[in-house]
Protein backbone atom coordinates (compact mmCIF):
# COMPACT_ATOMS: atom_id res chain seq x y z
CA UNK A 1 0.00 0.00 0.00
CA UNK A 2 1.73 3.39 -1.10
CA UNK A 3 2.63 5.63 1.63
CA UNK A 4 0.82 9.07 0.99
CA UNK A 5 1.92 12.12 3.55
CA UNK A 6 1.36 15.67 3.63
CA UNK A 7 4.04 18.17 2.75
CA UNK A 8 4.15 19.42 6.09
CA UNK A 9 5.44 16.26 7.34
CA UNK A 10 8.82 17.24 5.42
CA UNK A 11 9.32 19.13 8.00
CA UNK A 12 10.64 16.08 10.14
CA UNK A 13 13.16 14.87 7.27
CA UNK A 14 14.91 12.34 9.95
CA UNK A 15 11.46 10.29 9.76
CA UNK A 16 10.88 10.99 6.07
CA UNK A 17 14.28 9.22 5.23
CA UNK A 18 13.72 6.21 7.34
CA UNK A 19 10.81 5.61 6.19
CA UNK A 20 11.60 5.83 2.56
CA UNK A 21 14.82 3.29 3.33
CA UNK A 22 12.79 0.68 5.00
CA UNK A 23 9.37 0.57 2.90
CA UNK A 24 11.85 0.77 0.21
CA UNK A 25 9.28 2.09 -2.33
CA UNK A 26 8.29 5.94 -3.02
CA UNK A 27 6.61 7.92 -0.46
CA UNK A 28 3.58 10.53 -2.33
CA UNK A 29 3.22 13.87 -1.11
CA UNK A 30 0.45 15.83 -1.02
CA UNK A 31 -0.46 20.13 -0.51
CA UNK A 32 -3.51 20.91 -0.48
CA UNK A 33 -5.32 17.30 -0.49
CA UNK A 34 -3.30 16.84 -4.03
CA UNK A 35 -0.76 15.21 -5.50
CA UNK A 36 2.47 17.75 -5.49
CA UNK A 37 5.95 15.06 -4.93
CA UNK A 38 7.41 11.67 -4.58
CA UNK A 39 10.19 11.23 -2.47
CA UNK A 40 12.25 7.97 -2.60
CA UNK A 41 15.52 6.57 -1.60
CA UNK A 42 18.91 6.52 -3.75
CA UNK A 43 18.67 2.41 -3.67
CA UNK A 44 14.72 2.56 -4.54
CA UNK A 45 15.57 4.89 -7.66
CA UNK A 46 18.40 3.04 -8.82
CA UNK A 47 16.56 -0.02 -8.99
CA UNK A 48 13.79 1.77 -10.50
CA UNK A 49 16.25 3.16 -13.26
CA UNK A 50 17.79 0.07 -13.62
CA UNK A 51 14.56 -2.13 -14.09
CA UNK A 52 13.30 0.34 -16.69
CA UNK A 53 17.09 0.33 -18.72
CA UNK A 54 16.23 -3.29 -18.88
CA UNK A 55 12.52 -3.20 -20.08
CA UNK A 56 14.18 -1.28 -22.59
CA UNK A 57 16.72 -2.96 -23.93
CA UNK A 58 14.15 -5.85 -24.14
CA UNK A 59 11.53 -3.79 -26.07
CA UNK A 60 14.23 -2.95 -28.50
CA UNK A 61 15.41 -6.74 -28.89
CA UNK A 62 12.30 -7.78 -29.36
CA UNK A 63 11.05 -4.68 -32.00
CA UNK A 64 14.61 -6.03 -33.93
CA UNK A 65 13.22 -9.53 -33.90
CA UNK A 66 9.94 -8.63 -35.03
CA UNK A 67 11.89 -6.70 -38.28
CA UNK A 68 13.92 -9.40 -39.40
CA UNK A 69 13.44 -12.65 -37.52
CA UNK A 70 17.15 -13.40 -37.15
CA UNK A 71 18.11 -15.06 -33.47
CA UNK A 72 21.95 -15.20 -32.51
CA UNK A 73 23.50 -18.28 -30.61
CA UNK A 74 24.13 -17.10 -27.37
CA UNK A 75 27.99 -18.85 -27.69
CA UNK A 76 28.86 -17.44 -30.79
CA UNK A 77 27.62 -13.67 -30.02
CA UNK A 78 29.21 -13.89 -26.00
CA UNK A 79 33.00 -15.09 -27.99
CA UNK A 80 33.07 -12.32 -30.58
CA UNK A 81 31.89 -9.69 -27.90
CA UNK A 82 34.67 -11.41 -26.04
CA UNK A 83 37.45 -11.07 -29.11
CA UNK A 84 36.21 -7.78 -29.64
CA UNK A 85 36.18 -6.11 -26.85
CA UNK A 86 39.17 -8.15 -24.50
CA UNK A 87 41.36 -8.80 -27.58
Amino acid sequence: MPQIRPITDLRNTTEISELCHARREPLFITKNGYGDLVVMSIEAYEEMVETSETDAAISEAEKEYAADGVLLDAREALSSLRRKHFG
